[in-house]
C-alpha cells in the first residue's frame, strides 16, 4: 500500500516547467501585495466603488436612528448624501477626503485607515437591523436597596459592579463582589444569516421607578429588544428578564434557542488567599426536584461538558457567590475553570477565571421569552435557603453552596449545630465564647459516651497485668483457644471489653468531621475578634516571613498561627497521657513515635485554616484532658478488683444457647488441634526411628 501511494505521488509530481510557472505566480502576488503596502512605492489602498456604495447604505440606516458609525477609530456620518468624519489611526486624525483619495502624502496611515474603516463596515454590515446600537457611550445606571448596590452598564446592558453592604474585605472598608469588567455575560440572538451578540450593542436605559430599569435596543421597523432588572427590596436578589416586540420580523418562529455566555473573575476578599482559593470555582445544579448540586474541582484548573439540563450555575467564592438562576431550564452547559497564574499581574487580585457557555429556550413571538434571577450575596445558610420560595416547583438546594461535608455531616451540621450556634449568637456577641460554650455543650452531650470511653480503657489498665500474667501462662500456640477463653472470662468478670474504648470514640468521629467542615464555611465568624486573633474565619498569624522556601510555604504557609500551635502543644499532651495510662510507651515503641508524629502532621494541615476551627481543638482536647483526669477518681484498681470479685462470687448464670454451641465449637477446635499435634510429633518420632535402623 505504502509503495502504490509512493508511486502514485512521484508520477504525479509537476514538471520542471510548472514549478517555475507556480513560483512566478507566487513571487508576482507577494509583490504587488509589497507595493500595495509599501510607502516607499507611493501605492495606496482605496475603496472599490462597492464598498463606497455599501458603507453609504449602512450610514443611510444609521441617519435614520440620527447616528452614525463609530468603531475602532471611525467616526463616520452622512451629512446631505455625502460622507463626512474623520478616522483615528494612533495619534493622526484621517478626514473622509483623504481616505477616499487615490494618493497620499503618508501611505502607511492612508492604508491603515482604509483597513479600519474596512473593519469596521464589515461589523456594521454582519448586525444589519442591530447596527445603529453599535454606536453610542457607556453609561452607568444604579440601583440600590438595603443589602445590595448594583451598577448597570449601557454597554452590552450588564451588572457591571456589585458592592455587599455590611460587609468589607481585608483590604477595603467596602466589599465589591466584582468590579466593572469582572463580569461579562452576553445573549446571542441568531437569525437564518446573522449572529448578534449583545455584549457589543450600546443600550438605552429607561428608569421605570427606584428598583427597575430597562436596558433597550430600538431596532428597524418599530422591534425592541432589551434586558429589564428589578433589585428586589431588602434581599441580595436582582430579577433579569428578556422583554421584546417586533422581534419576530428579525428572528424567525423556528429560532427556539438563544446563546448565553457568562465570564466573571472571581476576586480575592480574604487575608489568606490559599484557603480562599481552595474554596472557590464554579457550582451548579441539575434541573428537577432531585436534581444534585455538583462542582467542578476547586483545587487546579478544570472543565467540564454537562449534556443534561441546568437549573442555575454559580461562581463562587469562600464565603460569596454570584449565582445565575434560570426560570426554565440551560441546555448543554460548557464550563471552564482556571486557577489565576502564579507570578501574574492579577495574581493577588483575582482567585480564578470561570466561563460559562449554555443555551436557553427563546421565542421571537414572547413579550419575555426568557427570565431570570441573579443572586449577589453571602454564602449565608440562613440567607439562602430563604431563596427557595423563588423556585416553588424544585429546591434550589442554594444553601450547598456552603460545603458542610458529605450527608451524615452536613445534617449533624444543618440539623444541630447550626441552631445551637444560631441561639447562642441571640444572647453573645462575642464569637469567642459562642465557639466556647458550643464547645462545651458538645461535650456535655456526648460525655455519656466519652465516660464510657474513660471506664474501659481504665478497666483495660488495671488488667494488663493480669493479661500479661495469662500469656506467661499459655505460652504455646495450642494453647491458643484455652487463653482466649480465660482472657474473654476476666473480661466479663471485670465488665471490660478491648473494644470498649474504640467503639465510644467512633461514635464522635461525626460530630468531630462535622465541626471540621463547619468553622471555615460560617461566615459569622468573619472579621470576628478574639483575644489576639483578628479574624476567626482566618490563621491567627503572630509569626510571618517573606519569600519562597520549598515545601513549607506551599503546605504551611509563610506563617505560624498561634491557636494551630496551641492545639498541636494540648494534643501532644494528651498523647503523653493516654499512651503512659495505657502502658503502651515501652511495649509498642513504633506506634509511640507514630502517635506523637500525628499532632506534628495536624500543625502542618491546620495551620492555614481558619483560627477558630484550631481554637475549637483547642478547647475540646483542654476539656477532654480534664475529663480523663476526672475519671481516673472514679474508677481505680481497688474498685475493679472488687467488681471481679463479686462477679466471681456470684452463681453461675446458665449459658444460653448461642454461648454454649459457641463454648462448644471452642471446645472442638482445641480437640482437633491437639490431635493434628500428636500426628506431626508421631510422625516425628517415626521418622527417627527409620533413620536409626
Amino acid at each position: 500500500m505504502c509503495a502504490v501511494i509512493f508511486g502514485f505521488m512521484w508520477f504525479n509530481q509537476p514538471s520542471e516547467a510548472e514549478r517555475a510557472e507556480r513560483q512566478r505566480q507566487l513571487d508576482s502576488i507577494a509583490h504587488e501585495q509589497a507595493m500595495r503596502h509599501d510607502p516607499v512605492a507611493g501605492v495606496v489602498d482605496t475603496l472599490t466603488t462597492d464598498e463606497v456604495t455599501q458603507l453609504q447604505g449602512v450610514l443611510s440606516q444609521l441617519a435614520e436612528q440620527d447616528a452614525g458609525m463609530v468603531n475602532d477609530g471611525v467616526n463616520l456620518r452622512l451629512a446631505d448624501g455625502e460622507v463626512t468624519g474623520t478616522v483615528t489611526v494612533g495619534d493622526t486624525a484621517v478626514a473622509w477626503d483623504e481616505v477616499v483619495a487615490a494618493t497620499s502624502a503618508n501611505p502607511a496611515t492612508h492604508n491603515l485607515a482604509v483597513q479600519q474603516v474596512l473593519r469596521a463596515l464589515n461589523v456594521y454590515t454582519k448586525n444589519g437591523q442591530f447596527a445603529s446600537a453599535l454606536t453610542g457611550s457607556e453609561q452607568t445606571v444604579k440601583l440600590e436597596n438595603d443589602s445590595l448596590i448594583v451598577e448597570l452598564s449601557t454597554k452590552g446592558g450588564i451588572i457591571s459592579r456589585a458592592t455587599l453592604k455590611g460587609y468589607k474585605t481585608w483590604k477595603s472598608p467596602q466589599m465589591v463582589l466584582f468590579e466593572k469588567g469582572d463580569n461579562d455575560y452576553s445573549f446571542t440572538l441568531s437569525n437564518n444569516t446573522q449572529r448578534f451578540e449583545t455584549r457589543n450593542f450600546y443600550f438605552t436605559p429607561q428608569r421605570l421607578n427606584d428598583s427597575t430599569v430597562v436596558m433597550n435596543l430600538e431596532l428597524d421597523g418599530g422591534a425592541q429588544w432589551g434586558l429589564k432588572y428589578t433589585l428586589v427590596p431588602g434581599s441580595y436578589m436582582v430579577r433579569m428578564e428578556m422583554v421584546q416586540r417586533g422581534m419576530t420580523a428579525i428572528i424567525p418562529l423556528n429560532i427556539n434557542m438563544v446563546d448565553l455566555d457568562w465570564r466573571q473573575r472571581i476576586s480575592r476578599h480574604e487575608e489568606g488567599k490559599m484557603f480562599e482559593e481552595r474554596n472557590s470555582g464554579i457550582y451548579y445544579k441539575f434541573a428537577g426536584k432531585g436534581g444534585e448540586v455538583k462542582h467542578l474541582s476547586e483545587s487546579g484548573n478544570d472543565d467540564k461538558d454537562v449534556k443534561d439540563k441546568l437549573k442555575w450555575v454559580s461562581a463562587k467564592n469562600q464565603f460569596f457567590s454570584t449565582v445565575l438562576i434560570t426560570d426554565s431550564v440551560m441546555s448543554t452547559a460548557q464550563m471552564t475553570s482556571q486557577s489565576t497564574q502564579k507570578g501574574s499581574a492579577d495574581y493577588e487580585r483575582y482567585l480564578k477565571d470561570v466561563t460559562l457557555h449554555t443555551m436557553i429556550p427563546y421565542a421571537s413571538d414572547k413579550a419575555v421569552p426568557a427570565s431570570f434571577y441573579f443572586y449577589l450575596g453571602p454564602n449565608r445558610y440562613h440567607t439562602l435557603s430563604a431563596y427557595d420560595k423563588y423556585s416553588p416547583k424544585e429546591d434550589l438546594k442554594l444553601t450547598h453552596l456552603i460545603p458542610l461535608g458529605w450527608k451524615l455531616f452536613r445534617w449533624i451540621n444543618t440539623g444541630v449545630i447550626i441552631p445551637i450556634f444560631d441561639w447562642l449568637g441571640k444572647f453573645l456577641s462575642n464569637y469567642g465564647l459562642i465557639i466556647l460554650l458550643l464547645t462545651i455543650i458538645i461535650k456535655v452531650v456526648l460525655s455519656p459516651l466519652t465516660y464510657k470511653s474513660y471506664i474501659s480503657q481504665a478497666k483495660m489498665r488495671i488488667l494488663a497485668p493480669d493479661i500479661a500474667a495469662l500469656n506467661e501462662k499459655y505460652p504455646n500456640q495450642e494453647d491458643a483457644l484455652k487463653k482466649q477463653q480465660k482472657t474473654m472470662e476476666l473480661y466479663s468478670l471485670a465488665g471490660a471489653s478491648p473494644f470498649g474504648g474504640c467503639l465510644p470514640m467512633l461514635l464522635q468521629m461525626p460530630i468531630l468531621i462535622a465541626m471540621f467542615t463547619f468553622f471555615p464555611s460560617c461566615i459569622e465568624l468573619r472579621g470576628q475578634a478574639f483575644l489576639w486573633a483578628k479574624d476567626l474565619s482566618a490563621p491567627d498569624k503572630i509569626v510571618e516571613w517573606t519569600g519562597q522556601i520549598p515545601f513549607i510555604t506551599n503546605y504551611f504557609g509563610n506563617h505560624l498561627s498561634l491557636f494551630c500551635l496551641l492545639m498541636t502543644v494540648t494534643n501532644i499532651a494528651y498523647t503523653y497521657i493516654t499512651m503512659k495510662s495505657q502502658n503502651q510507651s515501652n511495649s509498642m515503641p513504633g506506634m509511640k513515635w507514630m502517635m506523637y508524629l500525628m499532632p506534628l502532621m495536624f500543625l502542618v494541615f491546620f495551620n492555614n485554616y481558619a483560627s477558630g476551627l484550631s481554637y475549637y481543638y483547642f478547647i475540646s482536647l483542654l476539656i477532654t484532658i480534664l475529663q480523663t483526669f476526672s475519671c481516673r477518681l472514679f474508677v481505680t484498681e481497688d474498685k475493679v478488683r472488687a467488681t471481679i470479685a463479686a462477679n466471681r462470687a456470684k452463681p453461675k448464670k446458665k449459658k444460653s444457647g448461642f454461648a454454649a454451641r459457641l463454648e462448644e465449637a471452642q471446645r472442638l477446635q482445641q480437640e482437633q488441634m491437639k490431635q493434628q499435634q500428636k500426628k506431626r510429633q508421631g510422625g516425628g518420632n517415626s521418622t527417627s526411628r527409620n533413620r536409626r535402623r
